[in-house]
């Protein structure tokens, strides 16, 4: 697995804030959702999840990945190191991958250069067992609005 960082990190730096995150579509496209949990280094969590609509599993993996950015940068973090179980995502985003659809360049785009504004920042690649409690906020988000859609 390739954990290439989009910064490199000096040595002995200071821990970092991470976040696990998570999107899925139920159809694909279908209901989409994602989930992000947040770990600063003193031990706080933040729990982000959100509705998207008819989306594709993609979109909503970049959804989750823009969500944890955009929270980094409004709470001023220096860094921040994701875990993804997007195959896909980690590679695009460390560029062993190229984007070819035309949406997700957009998101993609915006990921980068969101990124490109925290001081350290770098993208890893886990297996789903390691990535259970965004899946859990994802889902979550979809059995609601499930719910929501049938009552």
């Amino acid at each position: 697995m390739n954990q290439q960082p989009l910064f490199p990190e000096p040595a002995r730096s200071a821990p970092v804030p991470t976040a696990h995150i998570d999107g899925g579509a139920r159809g694909n496209p279908g209901p989409a959702a994602y989930g992000v949990l947040i770990r600063t280094p003193e031990g706080k969590t933040v729990e982000l999840a959100k509705y998207l609509g008819h989306q594709t599993n993609n979109f909503a993996e970049y959804s989750g990945l823009l969500a944890a950015l955009e929270y980094a940068l409004q709470q001023n973090f220096t860094g921040l190191k994701i875990f993804s179980d997007s195959e896909l995502l980690v590679k695009q985003m460390t560029g062993e991958y190229r984007v070819k659809h035309p949406a997700l360049k957009t998101l993609y785009t915006r990921a980068r250069e969101m990124a490109r504004r925290l001081q350290r920042f770098s993208i890893h690649h886990v297996l789903r067992s390691h990535n259970q409690h965004a899946d859990r906020l994802v889902n979550k988000v979809l059995d609601d609005e499930a719910r929501k859609r049938t009552r």
